[in-house]
């Protein structure tokens, strides 16, 4: 890696960590992620996370058992509404209030290295932690850096990201290291033997794994409704889909309609959310989801086919790149959904799932792009801030 620009003091131990980030879960999981292994070297570590003050990530921060502290950061709304310009209004004002925030919490907590993981709530902290001498260091999981992440390009000392394709989305390439986006430990711990043993099916049966998020969820549970219809005539296959809080009862009724009784495929269950997530990405033998960011690192790391539908709700259609990557890299089929149907995502998944030598390709695609050991790589490229070293080979 080249030396930086700016003098930057190296980091021999990490004592007193601060993440900042927000948004999505998406954004909070590779820093909770990277938090535990730093804890697990060093038992004694201080934490804090900033993130805005109403954002979601307190809530998923103080779950964990992380301290939390909030800035006052909002985002901007493309719209000329009278309650979106007030919003933007807001914005604005926030502008000018957050680095204020940021500098008073960096004083008072005094980290060792500053680490954004994506979204507008880290611009404030890391930007800050610059202009004050503190090592930086930025994270994003998509195939093209966000918002946030363009703007605090400049105040980086290092940017890490999840895909080699990603670095012709940057104006400083010797800033990008390629670490890969973190994934929980607990994905790892058992074998796809295993895993199908825990949750009682046959080995021999392949099990897909279907969900949505929140963005346009109800349109897709509507596709999926079809989808369950067709394979309750056959059950080719074991599926656990989940609904969602709002979507559950709304498929329900559609299969009801559809004279789907569930009772009578017990291969079939709906839930209105997996709770136990580890265990059955891990089971999983193909995957039909969106194309987020966590969801991306799960796959690779985990080595799983997916048919992917991306969103086409998110802002600069991260989730339609991330999902062409995966595509073009072999271990992925995408389907858009605007003409998207249950028919159709039968077809494909059914196809992929009986075509053997294509699964096997689809397999190996997919895990060529995982790195299991992100959250290492990671760790690592934070600890070389300011040193001259070599690019993290993957």
């Amino acid at each position: 890696m080249a030396r930086l620009a700016r003098k930057v003091r190296k980091i021999k131990k990490f004592d007193r960590v601060l993440f900042t980030c927000g948004g999505t879960a998406g954004h909070v999981n590779p820093a909770l992620a990277l938090a535990r292994l730093i804890r697990e070297e060093n038992p004694g570590a201080k934490f804090l996370f900033v993130g805005a003050d109403r954002g979601l990530e307190r809530d998923l921060i103080t779950k964990a058992g992380y301290d939390f502290k909030s800035v006052h950061i909002s985002s901007f709304h493309r719209s000329f509404q009278p309650k979106e310009i007030r919003h933007n209004m807001i914005s604005v004002l926030n502008l000018f209030r957050s680095p204020r925030e940021a500098k008073a919490i960096l004083r008072e907590f005094q980290p060792d290295a500053v680490i954004g993981t994506g979204g507008y709530a880290s611009y404030p902290a890391v930007k800050a932690a610059y202009q004050m001498g503190i090592p930086t260091a930025v994270h994003e999981s998509n195939m093209v850096p966000g918002l946030a992440t363009k703007l605090l390009e400049p105040y980086a000392d290092c940017i890490m990201t999840g895909f080699e394709a990603a670095r012709d989305g940057y104006k400083h390439p010797d800033k990008i290291i390629i670490t890969g986006t973190p994934v929980r430990g607990d994905f790892f711990i058992r074998t796809k033997r295993e895993a199908k043993r825990e949750l009682n099916l046959d080995e021999n049966k392949p099990l897909i794994v279907s969900f949505w998020g929140s963005l346009g969820a109800s349109g897709m549970n509507r596709v999926m409704a079809d989808f369950i219809a067709l394979e309750a005539k056959k059950t080719p296959f074991y599926h656990m889909h989940a609904a969602g809080k709002d979507g559950y009862p709304m498929i329900l009724n559609l299969l009801k309609q559809k004279n789907i009784d569930l009772k009578s495929n017990p291969d079939i269950k709906i839930l209105e959310y997996i709770y136990n997530m580890p265990v059955v990405m891990r089971a999983a033998d193909l995957v039909i989801s969106r194309a987020g960011a966590s969801t991306i690192s799960e796959l690779t790391a985990l080595g799983v086919p997916a048919v992917l539908v991306p969103s086409p709700f998110v802002t600069n259609h991260h989730q339609e790149k991330n999902a062409k990557a995966l595509e073009t890299a072999g271990g992925a089929a995408v389907l858009s959904e605007e003409t998207c149907t249950g028919q159709l995502l039968f077809q494909t998944a059914a196809g992929v799932l009986h075509d053997k030598d294509q699964y096997i390709q689809m397999q190996r695609a997919m895990a060529s792009l995982g790195i299991p050991d992100a959250a290492e790589r990671i760790l690592y490229a934070v600890r070389n801030i300011g040193n001259e070293a070599e690019s993290i080979a993957k």
